[in-house]
C-alpha cells in the first residue's frame, strides 16, 4: 500500500526542533515547462474523466424487481375484480422485470459498461439491438404504457377464455402491411365479421381458417361504418411462412365485469401471461400455487398463445433471489434459457395459457413436476 508524506509544515519524528531557529529553507525554484506540465497533466486528467462520463451506444440488463400478482402493489391490489365473486388466493405467481441502463431514458457510461462486462449476472447489448434509431426517451415510455396496457387487455380475455367464461371480442383494421394482399380491399376502420361463412369471434377464427385454406382465396365479410362489405382476398405467407390477410389488427373488448390492474412504473408486454394465470387464480376456488413460489414471464395473445420476450436470463435470476422455485419460460425463449437457469430454480417451457396453468396446479397439488416440459440444448 502506498502511503503520503508527511503535510508540509509537520515535523519528522527523528527530528529534533531548533528552538533558536529563526530562518526556514527556501522552496526549490520552479520554471515554466513545470507549470506547464502541471496544467497539461490536469487538463488531460479532465478530459478524460469528461470522455469516460459521456454516453455510449450499448444498453445493459440487469434482474430487476419481481411482483406478485396475487399481491399488492403498495396499498392497492395487483389485480382487483369487481362485479364477479372472486377468491384471494396465497402463494406467489411474480411477474418479473430487467432493470435497462443505456438507450434514450438512461444513456449508459464506459464506466457503466465496463462494470457490466465484469459482471455475469448482466448482458451488454448494442443500442441499436433494444431501440431503433432516432427513439426518444418520450417515445419508448408511451411505447412501453401502450404495450403494458395491450397485454392487460389481453389477459384478461386469455384468462376468461381458459375459464370459458364468455366474452366479446371485435377485430378493427389498424392499417394495412406493405404490401398487402387485401390492398385495395379491406380499409383501416374495417371490422372483420366474417371469413368463409364462418362469424370471426377471435383471431384463431381467421388463422385456422388460412391455415386450413394452404393459400386458396377466402372470402371476407366486414363492417365498414355500418354496412355490409364482402371481398375475395388470395392471403399471402409471411416470413414466419403463416399465411395471412397483410391487415393490422386491434382488438376490442367487452368483458361481463370488471379486472383492473395495478402496477406503478412498469412497462412492456413480458408480464401478460403471468397477469393471465394472476385472473385465472382470483376467478377459481383454492390456490392455484398450493402457496408455492411461482415467477414467469411471457406475452400473452387473447388466444392464449405465450410469446417470447427480452433479458430472460436476469428475469431468472431475479426470480431466484426472491425465492422461486418455479419459472415458467416461453418456448420460444429456450435458446436464451440453457446455460443460464439459477441453482434451485426449474424452468417449464409453456406455449400457451393452458400449458402454463397445468403446470401450476401440478406443483400446487403436490404432484411430481419432474415430467414437465424443459429446454434443453436439442
Amino acid at each position: 500500500m502506498l502511503t503520503s508524506p508527511s503535510p508540509e509544515g509537520s515535523l519528522d519524528p527523528r527530528q529534533t526542533p531548533d528552538a533558536d531557529s529563526t530562518s526556514t529553507p527556501s522552496a526549490p525554484p520552479r520554471d515554466g515547462r513545470y507549470m506547464i506540465m502541471v496544467i497539461s497533466g490536469l487538463l488531460a486528467l479532465g478530459l478524460g474523466i469528461g470522455a469516460a462520463a459521456l454516453p455510449v451506444p450499448y444498453v445493459i440488463e440487469s434482474a430487476g424487481p419481481t411482483f406478485n400478482t396475487l399481491g399488492k402493489d403498495g396499498d392497492k391490489p395487483v389485480i382487483n375484480i369487481s362485479g364477479r365473486e372472486s377468491f384471494p388466493a396465497n402463494g406467489n405467481l411474480d411477474l418479473t422485470t430487467v432493470v435497462m441502463t443505456g438507450g434514450p431514458k438512461s444513456p449508459a457510461s464506459i464506466f457503466d459498461v465496463f462494470r457490466a462486462w465484469l459482471d455475469p449476472s448482466k448482458a451488454i447489448y448494442p443500442e441499436e439491438l433494444i431501440y431503433p434509431k432516432g427513439t426518444t426517451a418520450e417515445q419508448t415510455v408511451q411505447q412501453g404504457e401502450i404495450a403494458m396496457e395491450t397485454s392487460q387487455e389481453n389477459a384478461v380475455a386469455a384468462a376468461l377464455r381458459e375459464l370459458e367464461i364468455p366474452f366479446e371480442q371485435r377485430l378493427n383494421v389498424a392499417g394495412l402491411s406493405d404490401p398487402s394482399p387485401s390492398a385495395g380491399k379491406i380499409q383501416e376502420g374495417d371490422r372483420l365479421v366474417s371469413i368463409n361463412g364462418k362469424a370471426i369471434t377471435s383471431m384463431s377464427v381467421v388463422q385456422a381458417e388460412l391455415a386450413a385454406g394452404a393459400g386458396a382465396p377466402v372470402v371476407v365479410g366486414v363492417d365498414r361504418n355500418g354496412t355490409s362489405v364482402s371481398e375475395t382476398i388470395t392471403p399471402t405467407k409471411n416470413q414466419s411462412d403463416r399465411y395471412v390477410l397483410g391487415v393490422l389488427l386491434a382488438s376490442d373488448f367487452t368483458f361481463p365485469f370488471d379486472v383492473s390492474i395495478s402496477l406503478d412504473n412498469v412497462g412492456g408486454p413480458s408480464a401478460g401471461m403471468m397477469f393471465a394465470l394472476g385472473i385465472v387464480d382470483n376467478l377459481t376456488p383454492g390456490d392455484l400455487t398450493g402457496g408455492k413460489h411461482v415467477a414467469g414471464t411471457g406475452t400473452i395473445t387473447a388466444d392464449g398463445a405465450v410469446g417470447p420476450i427480452g433479458g430472460i436470463a436476469q428475469k431468472m435470476i431475479g426470480a431466484r433471489h426472491q425465492g422461486a422455485t418455479m419459472f415458467l419460460a416461453p418456448a420460444s425463449n429456450c435458446a436464451d434459457v440453457v446455460g443460464h437457469i439459477p441453482d434451485g430454480l426449474q424452468v417449464v417451457k409453456v406455449e400457451t395459457l393452458a400449458d402454463a396453468t397445468a403446470a401450476v396446479e401440478r406443483l400446487g397439488s403436490g404432484q411430481d413436476t419432474g415430467s414437465l416440459p424443459t429446454c434443453t440444448n436439442n
